[in-house]
């Protein structure tokens, strides 16, 4: 009887792990594609032959500065951005053990947003816009400290933090919106389109500032998996377990506020890409973290790239921000959510 346990055990992980494999290798052969279709649409559509041209030799290439210094920057960072969003809100919905819980949500994005728009309407005119991804990354980490200072009782209560980032969030929207009305028509609309979400002349500097942040968050983050995953079944069971709660919900708080922060300081104020993702992932590979944490990135990835892509193709010749698009759907998305998780309010 037990060896036969053991061997239903052993084929159901088999089976488990085939299952991971197969919906990884799907996401990533899916988000290839979907990057090579990316590369050869635009205001100058190009034939698939010609971009690989210019990929492999681009000194032969007419279309080499098109592919290598406007689509293929921008294609990657959207890449980047989304697969950084997806994960902050993986690591958020199992800390906070919320399935609203995401980085717009408690307010990591809205303290993004408010320090982006202090920088362009009241220090653009001294410093240099590169400045701005510094200002965006320092109203986050803000934001954060401001969230678990507030929502401390003898330790962070996720319920606490949830419902202190919402009230946070309101309020630096209001100062947001504040800023805009009262500055200059220049500051006030480029402030706007930031907001709203755009990887509009994304460079090369882009992608390696933001990558740092991924590399060093992301093996953290699967190094605290088995945390997070005690944690999601309540803080008793995660004490029974041995697990440092405060220490683990403080680790991964700040790999989620790095990844938000990193990813909004450089491509604006993307919102519900950190909710939507890891719910369909969670479809395709479990609420396990070490499974979540890839296949939303790969997930989060994917939505990001595709509302570019209709930003930049589908009225052309205006270039509209990827964020209307993504609001588009994660917004009614968010609606469904709450539907779902009535009763537990």
């Amino acid at each position: 009887m037990r060896s036969d346990a053991t061997l239903t055990l052993h084929s159901e992980a088999i089976s488990d792990s085939k299952r991971l494999l197969r919906s990884l290798t799907m996401l990533s052969l899916l988000l290839l594609a979907s990057a090579g279709l990316s590369l050869c649409l635009g205001s100058f559509p190009t034939p698939p032959l010609q971009v690989l041209d210019a990929l492999t030799a681009p000194q032969n290439s007419d279309i080499a500065f098109i592919i290598w210094q406007l689509r293929l920057p921008r294609i990657t960072l959207a890449i980047l951005v989304g697969a950084a969003l997806a994960i902050a809100g993986a690591i958020l919905q199992s800390i906070v053990r919320n399935p609203l819980a995401s980085p717009d949500v408690i307010g990591i994005t809205s303290g993004a947003a408010l320090a982006a728009v202090v920088f362009l309407s009241l220090l653009s005119s001294t410093l240099s816009i590169h400045w701005l991804p510094v200002a965006a990354m320092l109203g986050a980490l803000a934001s954060a400290l401001l969230v678990v200072s507030l929502a401390w009782k003898k330790g962070i209560s996720p319920s606490r933090m949830v419902l202190v980032g919402i009230g946070l969030a309101a309020a630096m929207g209001a100062g947001t919106t504040l800023l805009i009305v009262i500055s200059d028509d220049s500051a006030a609309m480029t402030a706007y389109v930031w907001l709203t979400g755009s990887l509009y002349a994304a460079q090369w500097d882009d992608v390696w500032g933001l990558l740092p942040w991924i590399v060093v968050t992301v093996p953290i983050s699967l190094l605290f998996s088995r945390h997070a995953d005690a944690m999601a079944l309540g803080d008793s069971v995660a004490e029974g377990l041995g697990v440092a709660i405060l220490r683990s919900r403080l680790v991964l708080l700040a790999c989620s506020v790095a990844l938000a922060g990193g990813a909004v300081a450089f491509a604006g104020g993307l919102s519900f890409v950190g909710l939507i993702a890891p719910h369909l992932a969670a479809r395709l590979v479990g609420r396990n973290m070490a499974r979540l944490v890839p296949a939303s990135a790969l997930v989060g990835a994917l939505i990001v790239l595709y509302a570019d892509l209709l930003g930049r193709v589908a009225f052309l010749p205006k270039d509209l921000p990827a964020g209307i698009f993504v609001a588009g759907i994660g917004a009614p998305f968010f609606v469904y959510l709450l539907h779902r998780s009535r009763a537990r309010f």
